[in-house]
């Protein structure tokens, strides 16, 4: 399976851009995870699969990856859609739902 190169998504805690700038290579898991008999949790033998590589540019990791050829898979970053309002329209006679304060 090819590596993964992608911009990551702001966090959903916030409104801020912070960390969404750079790209990441991730490569993929190349077995199954083993359950542990005794305790039930999940583990990994590969070591791959827990490596995140960030880069300034999408050019950068896609150099990267082709110098150690790996295989790889780009995901282009779907554009932000950003409707600007004002604090006055909170108060807009127009609302959907009436501001009842």
């Amino acid at each position: 399976m090819p590596a993964r190169i992608y911009q990551p998504a702001r966090s959903s805690m916030t409104s801020g851009q912070g960390k969404t700038k750079g790209w990441i290579v991730e490569f993929p898991s190349e077995s199954a995870r083993p359950v542990d008999p005794l305790m039930g949790w999940t583990g990994q033998t590969d070591m791959h699969s827990q490596v995140k590589l960030q880069f300034d540019t999408k050019e950068a990791a896609i150099g990267y990856v082709q110098r150690h050829g790996v295989a790889y898979l780009i995901e282009e970053p779907q554009p932000r859609r950003h409707r600007p309002r004002g604090y006055g329209d909170n108060f807009s006679s127009s609302r959907r739902v009436p501001w009842s304060h």
